[in-house]
């Protein structure tokens, strides 16, 4: 008789996959968007941006670049029928250098490759507006987060500690170089090949996330 192995305290089956979001469409963010957005940010971020940030942002068309992604069901406060949005995210381009500024999706969708929808628009227009190479900042417990990034080709680099005032959580810093390269090339094209697959095909477990409010499917809903 073959005996179970016991699992450790507080270790869970990885969930399911879950499926690609289907028809999605990427928009240019416009202020007409904003109050879903400010909704996802507050669900996602212990510090949220305001609206007025977001407009400050949108006015600074040379060097930067927001879209939503946007899909069709139901939500509240929304008439039956009517375009939602998903996710969001921008990119600051100066100097030849792209900053991923922020990068959301609605926690009820987590998984479902809206994250790399949006990821695979900012770098083509990071590219697209001439720069050499990418970073970001990821909070340093958001172990899921840096796995989407690292399958786009970004490295860590270093620490900013105690970058997220809010809650004390050190900055990782990564980069991706030779932006406009054809490794870089090959490997969004993989990624876009990708976009239908399941959410979390891999076989990587999902990370809770402390202060996302609202995940579905993933153990920790609330």
């Amino acid at each position: 008789m073959v005996m179970a192995t016991p699992r450790p305290p507080g270790h869970a089956d990885p969930p399911a996959p879950r499926p690609a979001l289907q028809a999605v469409r990427l928009e240019q963010l416009r202020p007409r968007h904003l109050r879903q957005v400010l909704a996802i940010e507050q669900a996602v971020y212990p510090r949220p941006w305001s609206s007025g940030l977001f407009l400050s942002e949108l006015e600074l068309v040379d060097s930067r670049r927001y879209h939503v992604a946007v899909a069709r069901g139901p939500r509240r406060g929304l008439r039956p029928g009517a375009a939602r949005v998903v996710g969001y995210g921008g990119v600051m381009v100066q100097v030849g250098e792209a900053h991923i500024t922020t990068l959301a999706v609605d926690p009820a969708e987590h998984r479902r490759k809206v994250a790399s929808r949006l990821l695979l628009r900012l770098l083509a227009d990071a590219r697209a507006m001439g720069a050499g190479a990418a970073t970001l900042e990821v909070r340093a417990a958001n172990a899921g987060a840096q796995r989407l990034y690292h399958a786009f080709g970004f490295a860590p680099v270093g620490v900013r500690p105690r970058y997220y005032a809010e809650t004390g959580e050190d900055a990782l810093i990564m980069w991706l170089h030779e932006l406009q390269g054809p490794e870089v090339a090959d490997r969004l094209a993989a990624q876009a090949a990708r976009l239908d697959a399941p959410g979390g095909s891999s076989g990587a477990p999902d990370l809770p996330v402390p202060w996302v409010r609202g995940r579905v499917g993933l153990g920790d809903d609330r």
